[in-house]
């Protein structure tokens, strides 16, 4: 039987929607994933959608209350520290890219320095070492 203040929702299913609201917004579901939507206020209550369409007054309780529940809050929570998390990891890798590019820079000029160095070293292997001795000149009286 309906109330005849609420048409077409039982005191019964109303409660259960309430019930179940409740545990929603209180991060302690039952029957759900949690998330605060209203699949989930349905599915919690262990009602039809359409029942629940119609609790126009429960609808209006839950739009009302779901932006400042705890677990909405914490919800919320959780999506700034994701957001810091992916600014601080996008800076991260922009610093590892400035750092890599830093080390392909030196690659290469160690590479260039390693090349002189080898050249030089042959070139001096291929001269001739011949050492010519000075004489010593003698003081005169």
């Amino acid at each position: 039987m309906t109330d005849p203040q609420h048409p077409g929702v039982s005191p019964k299913a109303e409660k259960a929607l309430l019930d179940a609201m409740e545990r929603l917004l209180n991060g302690k579901p039952a029957r759900t994933d949690g998330k605060l939507t209203k699949n989930n206020l349905w599915r919690e209550a262990g009602v039809s959608r359409a029942t629940m369409n119609r609790a126009t007054r429960v609808l209006e309780t839950w739009d009302a209350r779901v932006s400042s529940s705890p677990a909405s809050l914490h919800s919320q929570q959780q999506a700034e520290e994701i957001a810091r998390l992916r600014k601080k990891l996008r800076l991260n890798q922009d610093e590892r890219q400035r750092l890599q590019d830093q080390v392909d820079a030196v690659t290469t000029v160690l590479t260039v320095l390693l090349a002189e160095n080898a050249a030089l070293r042959e070139q001096l292997a291929n001269r001739s070492a011949v050492v010519i001795p000075l004489g010593r000149t003698q003081a005169r009286p």
